[in-house]
């Protein structure tokens, strides 16, 4: 089913669209210009590659077709201008991509959330380094190497997303109770880690044009709350950056990364399952010859 939005309503969505993204975007590009880095804001423009000018694009997603004055529709990528109205173009659709994400994220969802990593990746991936080799070198560790051995050595470490695990120090992934790779990523994969809700981030920009700006807005906004718990139970000391620790060295500490890490599986389960739904949809309709 397509629904139809009249010119007045896309122009409104761009808009307001536009005044969301501008709080998220507008630090990082004045950062950038004054040649200064932020080590949770720039994560989600650094890491996951989609870039704040396409963030800050409206566009409507598939099943949607934009009416009234849509030429300069005619050369926005991934769409297509006919008889008047603007809507996605069957041509420029990834089908073979969206398979492969429609399958990882159905294998997550079926999945059972897993509670018990308590954070401690950022521990892993600086056990037994030293300060110049560490990934956030330029900011101090607000514990000590023994500590840190100590929270990484306390119990199996139980990673599960290999994009956190292939960062491990070399000495911490022996340690880890499985191990993590692209090829198992699908069989691994659960919807109590983290980085695999801030992940539903990347698989929505990267199902463009199937997936709308909006939702791929929304679940960016998760990824950045998500974000900035998985630093503050890091051991770095960002109380600079206004980021109180979350000590997970301590019981009271890993209770209340358990109740931030179960928030953050509910919410992401309703935006895994709005993408899901969105793909699967597209994967539907029959693909030109």
């Amino acid at each position: 089913m397509t629904a139809t939005l009249d010119e007045g309503e896309w122009r409104a969505r761009q808009h307001a669209h536009a005044e969301r993204i501008r709080p998220w975007i507008e630090p990082r590009l004045e950062r950038r210009r004054r040649g200064e880095r932020h080590p949770v804001d720039d994560f989600l423009f650094e890491y996951y590659s989609f870039r704040p000018g396409q963030l800050a694009t409206w566009h409507p997603g598939a099943g949607i077709e934009l009416t009234g004055d849509v030429r300069e529709w005619e050369s926005v990528r991934g769409y297509v201008v006919r008889d008047g109205r603007a809507l996605v173009d069957p041509a420029e659709v990834p089908i073979d991509s969206l398979r492969a994400f429609a399958h990882l994220l159905r294998q997550t969802t079926e999945r059972e959330p897993q509670y018990g990593c308590f954070g401690r990746h950022e521990w892993a991936m600086v056990y037994r380094l030293g300060q110049d080799e560490v990934r956030h070198s330029t900011w101090p560790l607000r514990v000590t190497p023994a500590q840190i051995a100590e929270v990484v050595e306390s119990s199996p470490l139980k990673c599960t997303h290999f994009d956190a695990f292939r960062f491990y120090s070399p000495a911490a992934r022996p340690l880890n109770v499985v191990t993590p790779t692209r090829a198992t990523q699908a069989e691994l994969e659960q919807p109590g880690c983290l980085h695999a809700t801030m992940d539903l981030y990347k698989w929505a920009f990267r199902s463009y044009p199937i997936v709308g700006a909006e939702l791929t807005a929304d679940c960016f906004a998760l990824a950045r709350d998500v974000r900035d718990v998985d630093m503050r139970v890091a051991p770095y000391d960002l109380t600079a950056l206004g980021l109180e620790p979350l000590p997970i060295e301590t019981p009271e500490g890993r209770a209340e990364f358990v109740r931030h890490q179960r928030a953050f599986a509910e919410r992401g389960a309703r935006l895994r399952d709005r993408v899901l739904r969105v793909i699967e949809s597209a994967l539907a309709i029959p693909q030109p010859a």
